[in-house]
């Protein structure tokens, strides 16, 4: 492919900051306001013996910081920062906002979040805010101006975390005040009343407004909400979090330019943040990542976390903030990880881009909702198997330093969208089964079995430096995004395009003349109608030989679920056939050369070893190596130096 690819205005991040550490970051969260002043000198022993030379500090300490309005008080931090310090270990410190004290709450009631069904939230826990609240937001940058005064030049400090885990827990208020913000947002927006009434379709159902003031948050209704509003309010939501993160960052920022910030994403988990709007706005791109206990393919979920979070970064270096050395408390069933699997996660998270391995926490707490969370030195205490495994895995670390700034490099991409998330799963759709992380996990799964490296990569991207695009699930598709892959392929890019693709606009008014809307003239296809399968049906495919024809007697080679399409070749050639279903008789799986390249369309939900085949085909079409032969229980990546070093990972899972 030509080009050395690069990122559109608006997506992701090409600056990295990284924070003045010796060798790769090691270490988690640190919550001494839950301790004696006494622990604290065993916890520096303790993470000296550990390896660790970086912690988060001060994520949920507002109300120790400032425990009546105005009055703040920072002797016990300077003297935690001191001992830390004197230690030789670094400090993220971060701003307390995502924890507003109990005297808050009390003095602005009216701060509590409201939801979509009408309930007002209460204290008690975290994160108990509205981010339009004029009090909160004054609150939060007060405290800002007050840590960064204080703290901003201190050697220990080598960077700032502003709040914590924006988006978790509440994304969206709808309360008064958030409402008068959403209409300003549109306001500022749209310009007219014209141009909204036509944006969200309001002439449906007689939804027409005559004035701003008469716009609502899109709060549950007696029947489903306008579409286009309700995304409009998940980028309202999106970008009102983002304000308050970029007011607190410029604040710190203000006394000492040369500290990187951060906060932490939460990559694959975070539905309601655009992180792509966000991953521009970094210093130093950071995630949060747990693995769902008990999942036999755990290992390759937090594969794709990895690689978003990398491909979120601009490829550069990046910090996983949090992870767990065990059990979490917050699943329904926390099920303990096996021996040698917090090892082997960490490693798997530095070999596909991290340059700091993080846990949340340090000291496992007493009390409290996270009582249960496990954490670098446990409940037990050093004699313990994860204490041990801690300080193995600080050695392992401070091996391999000389890792650090290496890259992975990718020739193949999945595409990632949150606005298509959000749009693809709001009401009214032909089927709920058709879910976007299902099937972004559903392609990437088998790439990865593949021995695949993966970037992912948002649609609006210069795509030209990867020879396979793959496209799981891109249901929102702006013009101008479908003329970026048109003209991908156009130059000799292979794609491959999964169904429901290609449907909508940005404001979900679905593209006219037969679907897949804004790609059918690159994929060579027209279908007239969606046929999607019943719960628990499925379909079955036949090969296509050479010449195009189907042999209606030959065996099926897979299966599909979830969807079908009666899909009329319109230049594409077919790959696979519908043997039965509604679609009997129709191309299930096409290919297509449009240009110096090829584009394939897959109607259906492939059982996986079919998807597979499928994948392998298309990688053959592109060039891209696609590894059968070697076990898929092993995980194979490697790092690359500035100067063409190669660190190879090769990770063994077959225990899982």
């Amino acid at each position: 492919m030509a080009g050395t690819g690069g990122v559109a205005a608006g997506y992701g991040t090409a600056r990295t900051a990284w924070p003045r550490l010796d060798g790769i970051a090691y270490g988690g969260d640190y919550n001494p306001e839950q301790w004696p002043e006494e622990v604290w000198a065993e916890d520096v022993a303790l993470m000296r013996e550990a390896g660790v030379n970086l912690v988060s500090l001060g994520i949920f300490s507002w109300v120790k910081l400032e425990p009546e309005p105005g009055k703040f008080e920072f002797g016990w931090l300077d003297r935690i920062i001191g001992l830390l310090h004197e230690g030789g270990i670094a400090i993220d410190l971060a701003t307390p906002t995502a924890a507003p004290p109990a005297w808050f709450l009390k003095a602005h009631p009216d701060i509590r979040p409201v939801t979509r069904d009408g309930k007002v939230l209460g204290g008690a826990s975290r994160q108990t805010y509205c981010p339009h609240a004029p009090e909160y937001i004054a609150a939060c940058n007060r405290i800002a101006e007050q840590l960064a005064a204080r703290y901003a030049d201190h050697p220990a400090v080598v960077l700032w975390h502003i709040h914590n885990e924006y988006g978790c827990h509440v994304a969206e208020c709808y309360c008064p005040t958030s409402v008068a913000a959403f209409q300003e947002w549109v306001q500022t927006k749209y310009r007219t009343l014209d141009a909204l009434n036509a944006a969200w379709g309001t002439a449906f159902w007689g939804q027409t407004y005559t004035a701003w003031d008469e716009i609502d948050a899109p709060r549950d209704a007696p029947a489903d909400a306008n579409n286009a509003q309700r995304l409009d309010f998940a980028r309202f939501s999106s970008a009102s979090m983002l304000e308050l993160f970029k007011a607190q960052r410029d604040i710190v920022k203000a006394h000492n330019p040369a500290v990187p910030v951060t906060t932490n994403f939460m990559a694959v988990m975070n539905k309601p943040m655009d992180l792509w709007s966000w991953a521009r706005e970094m210093d130093l791109v950071s995630d949060d990542h747990y693995t769902t206990a008990g999942s036999p393919v755990r290992h390759i979920e937090l594969s794709m976390a990895a690689d978003l979070c990398r491909s979120l970064a601009g490829g550069a270096p990046w910090l996983l903030m949090e992870h767990s050395t065990g059990a979490v408390n917050w699943q329904p069933r926390n099920v303990a990880k096996l021996p040698g699997e917090m090892i082997r996660n960490s490693l798997a998270h530095l070999a596909r881009g991290a340059d700091g391995i993080l846990f949340f926490q340090w000291r496992a707490s007493r009390a409290g909702t996270e009582k249960y969370h496990s954490a670098m030195l446990p409940h037990a205490g050093t004699d313990s198997r994860i204490w041990r495994d801690v300080v193995e895995l600080g050695r392992r670390l401070r091996e391999l330093r000389e890792v650090r700034g290496s890259r992975v490099q990718a020739d193949t991409a999945i595409l990632f969208d949150w606005e298509s998330w959000w749009a693809l799963e709001l009401d009214s759709r032909p089927s709920v089964d058709v879910r976007f992380l299902d099937l972004q996990f559903a392609y990437y799964e088998q790439l990865w079995r593949a021995h695949v490296t993966t970037d992912f990569a948002h649609q609006g991207m210069d795509l030209s430096r990867y020879r396979l695009v793959v496209v799981p699930q891109s249901y929102l598709l702006r013009a101008e995004e479908a003329e970026n892959l048109r003209q991908y392929v156009r130059g000799g890019g292979t794609l491959v395009v999964s169904f429901f693709s290609g449907i909508v606009d940005e404001n979900d008014a679905v593209y006219l003349g037969g679907y897949p809307g804004a790609l059918r003239d690159v994929l060579g296809v027209r279908v007239d109608e969606f046929l999607p399968l019943a719960a628990g049906q499925s379909v079955s495919v036949r090969a296509v030989h050479s010449g195009g024809d189907s042999d209606s007697d030959a065996e099926p080679v897979g299966s599909g679920t979830v969807w079908s399409e009666p899909v009329e070749l319109r230049g594409a050639e077919a790959v696979l056939t519908y043997a039965d279903g509604p679609a009997a008789g129709h191309p299930a799986v096409t290919r297509h050369q449009f240009g110096e390249g090829h584009a394939w369309y897959v109607s259906t939900r492939l059982d996986p070893a079919t998807l597979r085949e499928i994948l392998r085909r298309a990688a053959a079409d592109a060039g891209v190596a696609f590894d059968t032969q070697t076990p898929d229980t092993l995980e194979s990546v490697q790092r690359i130096g500035a100067d063409g070093s190669v660190y190879p990972f090769t990770l063994d899972h077959s225990e899982m």
